[in-house]
């Protein structure tokens, strides 16, 4: 291809306003420009398309009920084995306590990850699904990555869909969609080796689907990944999608390197750019042409970037967030909580209609 035509988007942006699915060398050659403008117009004609100009939030709250975890991930800095300093993991009278104190104040989701527990029984996890529903009935339990989901299973000896048949059961309602980080075999093996495979990420997400329990998708980027590594991630998803249809939303996490393995042995000392999230939201919006949602988690981005990125293809803001450790362990410095107003505000000032959702996009209110 001439070189005019590889730094020109021209001829992508005609597929995209005909509507045509973009390929793995289009998204690397998006991916890879540096015309974020043209990126962001052509990530913005496909988010109308598909949502108008509304922008959704959901007044959330999370637990994360442990950072005790044996997976020992290179990127991860909320970490804690057995008995080390920082080390928690909450009792389900804990969480029932918890659970209480969040009772009546409004929350459409409580969004719950963790570590993943080298002896917790699967009879822990049913029950704190319980707890949580009978405390807070109202809200939509979104819990565990595919990650802490086939650990659980597997302390269960239970297969993928016997165990999420009990876990619904018992009250989720839904998968984050975390843990698949990069589905590259290469950056598994240096990373995050002991980590489920992609194939394994894939196949409990596609039982989940099958047994009607929705999930997102995501992606970690900005460490030792290469453009091809997050198209063919995309593409993955994308082709999952196209077999189920049980994503609702992709979200991108930018890597914080701060207190990590990775920022030792590679020497990343900087978070993600302005310019790295913008794009990556953009490219997402482009590649994932069967996906409805594609939310910017405000607490990676901040909220200043996630409400330009309102511009850049994205469509949701995600939610209000209260007592994150995970991020914050790595470093984050955003706040820990965001009030509806704020979402209502952020989304007014960037042109868009606030509408606030449930975690499966139920419209609850269009403000």
């Amino acid at each position: 291809m001439p070189l005019d035509q590889l730094t020109s988007l021209t001829d992508i942006e005609a597929r995209v306003e005909r509507g045509e699915r973009l390929s793995f060398e289009d998204g690397v050659r998006l991916l890879t420009s540096h015309d974020l403008l043209t990126l962001g117009r052509m990530a913005d004609l496909v988010r109308r398309r598909k949502n108008g100009d509304q922008a959704y939030f959901v007044v959330n709250t999370h637990l994360n009920y442990t950072n005790v975890c044996w997976v020992d991930c290179k990127f991860c800095a909320f970490q804690r084995k057995v008995g080390q300093d920082g080390a928690y993991t909450m009792s389900l009278e804990e969480i029932g306590a918890w659970a209480r104190t969040q009772a009546g104040k409004g929350f459409r989701e409580v969004h719950i990850v963790g570590g993943v527990h080298p002896t917790l029984p699967f009879e822990y996890y049913e029950e704190m699904m319980r707890v949580i529903r009978a405390e807070v009935p109202e809200a939509h339990i979104q819990a565990f990555t595919a990650v802490e989901v086939d650990y659980i299973c597997k302390r269960g000896k239970l297969s993928l869909e016997e165990g999420l048949r009990r876990l619904q059961a018992a009250g989720l309602g839904s998968l984050p969609g975390g843990g698949s980080e990069v589905f590259s075999q290469r950056v598994h093996d240096l990373a995050y080796p002991h980590k489920m495979t992609a194939e394994r990420w894939l196949e409990l997400h596609e039982t989940a689907h099958r047994l009607g329990i929705r999930s997102n998708a995501s992606i970690l980027y900005g460490h030792i990944e290469t453009p091809e590594e997050i198209i063919d991630h995309l593409c993955r998803l994308r082709n999952l999608q196209d077999h189920t249809g049980g994503f609702q939303t992709f979200l991108a996490f930018g890597f914080y390197p701060e207190n990590t393995q990775l920022e030792k042995e590679y020497g990343i000392h900087e978070a993600t750019s302005g310019i790295d999230d913008l794009k990556m939201m953009a490219v997402a919006r482009l590649m994932l042409d069967n996906f409805d949602h594609v939310k910017a988690f405000w607490m990676i981005m901040g909220p200043k970037l996630a409400q330009v990125s309102l511009h850049f293809g994205v469509d949701d803001l995600d939610g209000t967030v209260m007592e994150e450790r995970i991020v914050h362990d790595a470093g984050a410095q955003v706040p820990r909580l965001q009030p509806k107003e704020a979402f209502i505000r952020a989304i007014r000032q960037a042109g868009r209609v606030p509408v606030e959702r449930d975690t499966v996009f139920n419209v609850v209110r269009t403000y």
